[in-house]
């Protein structure tokens, strides 16, 4: 978004916070000068003014009871620390990639009428949508989501650091009941409002969405036409991504330049300096401005184009915009880095998860599950074997865990 706190900031808060958080009763009290349904009424003369009808606003906020419990999902650390190989590992995941295949071949008219309206490439398209809702498997979730109405007026009316903000999210869903696009039921999200497969916050529904499935509404729930071309409009309008360019690539330096050179040049100019594609192909477009990035040290050194910073667009931790383009290139089949991190270990397979997850169940620690995927039920899980056995409790479901929980009788 243009706005000073970013749509994918307060998601990644969301869901870590809502994945971790054991809230105290002191964090879910949450003070405001006005009681709640005086607060309703005094705000009712600015929603008229934004648009939204007498009606509606009646209809919609005197149904409902504030999901107070978001001022501790707000003010929420997260509870997990990760290594930038143990956070690409447990995104790019062997799921995620073989889910994202089976996408590809399913919405492969969808993608493609994607690129020709907005440029936005398949592999970044599914790479986004994997990392936001897996492939919209968590949008109704109710685990990690709630209804989003509820907890934006919390947010609105009691949330005192950026009340501003609340309030005119609070409007635009609002708006969105107005415009009959959604149900205020229908509206489920994170604690920070946002919603559907690429998790849009009202305002971004309001203004990126679009009609791509052609049903006279725009949704960001059901069929991923709306919400993908929309998140596609995102980056091309907001983001300015270009049309046939790549996000970028990983890289060798030369002998004697142990740290990548600094500053934006062409990469014909980065190939005159002994710089070369890790894969080993040529580079495609030589005209292609880029910088070079080392994601951690003794890791991957990357050439990062416009189009990085496009996809970063949607969330500004640059961790999660690799990890979005990442794994859309291993959708698309390509192979993971060449240069492995340094301290780091190969990301599990799905069949070594899944062992990891019956394993720790065995064991007495509720993993949540055994379908080899890895969120904070089998994050927590591993923390509590690893502090049992004396491991470094970061909660990474790897292979240390996995040869360790095999040695347990």
């Amino acid at each position: 978004m243009t706005d000073a706190i970013s749509r994918r900031g307060l998601l990644t808060t969301a869901i870590g916070a809502a994945l971790s958080l054991a809230a105290s009763g002191s964090l879910l009290a949450q003070t405001a000068a006005t009681p709640f349904p005086a607060w309703v009424q005094s705000f009712r003369p600015r929603a008229l003014a934004h648009g939204i009808s007498a009606a509606t606003y009646d209809r919609v906020m005197g149904a409902i009871t504030p999901d107070t419990s978001v001022y501790a999902l707000d003010r929420a650390q997260p509870e997990f620390r990760e290594a930038v190989w143990q956070y690409l590992n447990r995104r790019v995941s062997d799921w995620r990639i073989a889910t994202g295949k089976e996408r590809a071949r399913q919405h492969a008219p969808l993608l493609e009428r994607i690129e020709r309206a907005y440029g936005i490439s398949p592999s970044i398209m599914l790479g986004l949508w994997g990392m936001e809702s897996a492939f919209g498997d968590v949008v109704e979730n109710p685990k990690h989501m709630r209804p989003v109405l509820p907890a934006l007026a919390a947010l609105a009316w009691g949330e005192p650091r950026r009340r501003a903000y609340w309030r005119q999210e609070l409007l635009n869903a609002l708006l969105i009941v107005e415009r009959g696009w959604a149900k205020p039921g229908e509206m489920v999200g994170s604690w920070a409002g946002a919603m559907g497969h690429t998790q849009w916050m009202p305002e971004v529904w309001l203004r990126m969405g679009v009609d791509f499935d052609r049903d006279g509404r725009i949704s960001p729930y059901g069929a991923p036409d709306d919400a993908l071309a929309g998140t596609a409009r995102y980056l091309a309008e907001r983001g300015n991504y270009r049309r046939g360019e790549s996000w970028g690539c990983e890289v060798r330096l030369p002998a004697g330049m142990g740290t990548p050179a600094t500053g934006t040049r062409s990469i014909a100019a980065w190939q005159k300096l002994g710089v070369a594609r890790a894969s080993g192909q040529p580079f495609p477009r030589l005209g292609e401005m880029a910088r070079a990035w080392r994601p951690a040290p003794g890791g991957p050194v990357l050439l990062l184009t416009r189009n990085f910073d496009a996809v970063k667009s949607y969330n500004p931790a640059a961790t999660y915009a690799l990890a979005i383009v990442h794994l859309g290139d291993r959708i698309r089949g390509d192979g993971p880095f060449v240069q492995p991190f340094q301290g780091g270990e190969r990301a599990p397979t799905l069949a070594e998860v899944q062992e990891i997850q019956r394993r720790l169940t065995a064991q007495g620690f509720d993993t949540g599950g055994t379908d080899g995927r890895v969120g904070g039920d089998t994050m927590r899980a591993v923390r509590d074997f690893q502090r049992k056995v004396g491991l470094s409790p970061d909660g990474y479901a790897g292979l240390e865990v996995l040869a360790r929980l095999r040695q347990v009788r």
